[in-house]
């Protein structure tokens, strides 16, 4: 009796649901109605569905709508091992050919629905907009276990139709995406069925289920699913699916408007184009099945675009002193702090740089300051032990220290009366996911790649960023044929013009510009723009005509070159 917790009336809350849901409502004085839906691996989808209904209704203001599973039993095991649905290798490895089954997990999720004009009278932060909602029962099957296509087309049918949206608009598909042969099989039947009825293209929706990542939380799965979605529109990046190695060749995604998305990639879309969509299912045992259309915000209530990093695999740190001896002095005040404070109480290396920067920069414009140190650091671990190197150089009298892992001190101006130069390489620097990075991470590089989108729309087969930016490839064969597409003149231009106009947006963004700019080749047209001559949409356009114009002059000889001689006059 001494181990076992004492029984009072809250311990209802850990047996029966809707105590729990109770206690929510009671603990945030809440007064509207309080319940816990039971759609079993739906439960949370259908969930948000109600709650999305009891706001259209005028019945609430505000709802909080989430899942929570926590129960790990041994019987639940032995229920899904009887029903062979658990991965031997306890891997969930969604429309993988190598997919064996569910992975168990556990978790909690919630989302606080509004109706969008309170949101925005109220200054909330939107993350994403519900467009529609669409449930459906698998009806009269063979058995308990065995998805229906018929009934989840049934429920995205009614999704798209309440949303008023085509689902050929759609560019993300989070899936059910369990893992097992046959409900991965079922799922994407159903989708390429109701994608093909409104004319989607081929390999044009990224498909993805969070399951790879946390596993099947049962209940909380629909809500996990909706959260990942909102952040993917709220960043403009379309995440990445874990574990898919050979894509399943019974989804024959080379011939469906689907492709299994393994990186985190921009999420690009053209300027005054369709808002970003995307889509989130989730089916429960016993034929239940629920989708949810979701649409990118457009507004701009708290602010602009969130960075797509709150964590940077590094940080930058500079120090600023009048001698190499005040530097040294400086370095040593800092490492001195940092021991004192010892390895458990020390703060962030995201604290320690704005810090340092902040002093920094009160001497930025100080002709006194001659001395400068950076370092580029992982850890604070690894930012001490450079700070011992940069001190060592320093002591030894050492003018400068430059090192390929981020050691820079200089106890004297690099150029005190120069200036920033910025060379724009040519063709023949194209790479396949160019910017893939920076796109990700920057919303105005990503912009970068939209206008170009928007700018170039006509002009080519496809999307210029699809050339830059294209389905996953899995094979030798899909690497090199995305490699000569981009390499073809025609594109290769454009892409490299939107790739150097992205870079440079992210510059202008930490206030760098540029005194001189100076091209190769092609780069001289950027160059051109970074010095004020070319707009950004005159840019992409010439770029565009320059790369068509020297395919067409090359005819059969493919890397053949066209110049032509001519004065001012006739070049106007």
């Amino acid at each position: 009796d001494e181990r076992l917790p004492e029984w009072t009336e809250d311990s209802f809350a850990g047996l029966l649901m809707n105590v729990a849901a109770g206690r929510i409502a009671n603990r945030l004085d809440f007064g509207g109605t309080n319940f816990t839906v039971d759609a079993a691996c739906g439960s949370s989808l259908a969930a948000i569905t109600l709650g999305v209904r009891d706001l259209q209704a005028h019945n609430s203001d505000l709802t909080i709508v989430g899942g929570v599973d926590a129960i790990q039993n041994p019987f639940a095991y032995l229920c899904f091992s009887k029903t062979q649905a658990l991965s031997p290798t306890g891997r969930c490895r969604p429309f993988d050919a190598g997919a064996d089954g569910i992975a168990i997990s556990e978790g909690f999720a919630a989302v606080v629905l509004k109706r969008l004009a309170d949101a925005e009278r109220d200054g909330d932060r939107v993350y994403a907009v519900i467009r529609g909602v669409g449930s459906a029962s698998d009806g009269r099957d063979r058995s308990l276990t065995a998805p229906r296509p018929e009934g989840q087309m049934r429920a995205l049918r009614r999704a798209y139709a309440h949303a008023h949206v085509s689902p050929a608009d759609v560019g993300l598909v989070e899936a059910h995406g369990t893992g097992t042969v046959a409900g991965d099989r079922a799922e994407i039947e159903a989708l390429r069925k109701v994608f093909d009825e409104h004319g989607a293209g081929r390999q044009e929706t990224a498909v993805g289920s969070v399951k790879s990542m946390i596993g099947h939380t049962k209940a909380t799965a629909g809500v996990a699913g909706v959260v990942k979605t909102a952040l993917a529109l709220h960043h403009r990046v379309l995440p990445p699916t874990l574990h898919v190695e050979t894509p399943n060749p019974r989804a024959d995604f080379a011939n469906s408007p689907f492709y299994p998305n393994v990186e985190a990639r921009p999420w690009v879309q053209p300027d005054g184009g369709a808002p970003r969509r995307a889509g989130v299912s989730a089916f429960g045992f016993g034929g239940t099945n629920f989708h949810i259309v979701l649409e990118e915000y457009a507004g701009d209530v708290v602010g602009g675009d969130a960075l797509g990093l709150d964590r940077w695999p590094c940080e930058l740190l500079l120090w600023r002193a009048d001698t190499g001896e005040a530097l040294a002095e400086t370095l040593t005040a800092f490492a001195q702090r940092l021991d004192a404070q010892g390895p458990d109480r020390r703060p962030s290396l995201a604290d320690l740089a704005l810090s340092v920067a902040a002093a920094a920069d009160e001497r930025a414009g100080d002709a006194t300051a001659t001395a400068a140190a950076s370092i580029v650091a992982t850890s604070v671990d690894d930012l001490r032990a450079k700070l011992d190197r940069a001190l060592a150089a320093l002591r030894d009298g050492d003018e400068r220290l430059h090192t390929p892992d981020g050691v820079h001190v200089s106890t004297r101006p690099l150029a005190a009366d120069g200036g920033l130069a910025l060379l724009f390489p040519g063709q023949g620097s194209q790479v396949v996911g160019m910017g893939r990075a920076v796109g990700v991470v920057f919303p105005e590089a990503r912009a970068a790649f939209d206008r170009a989108d928007a700018v170039l729309a006509f002009l080519h087969d496809e999307a210029l960023s699809r050339y830059v930016f294209p389905p996953p490839a899995f094979t030798e064969d899909d690497e090199a044929r995305q490699r000569e597409r981009l390499t073809d003149t025609h594109v290769a231009q454009p892409a490299l013009g939107a790739t150097e106009l992205a870079y440079l947006a992210v510059l202008a963004g930490l206030g760098v510009e540029g005194d001189l700019a100076a091209g190769h080749s092609y780069g001289e047209l950027v160059a051109l723009h970074a010095a004020g001559v070319l707009d950004a949409d005159d840019l992409l356009r010439l770029s565009e005509a320059r790369g068509r114009f020297m395919r067409e002059g090359a005819g059969d000889e493919p890397g053949a070159m066209a110049a032509v001689d001519c004065g001012p006059d006739a070049l106007r």
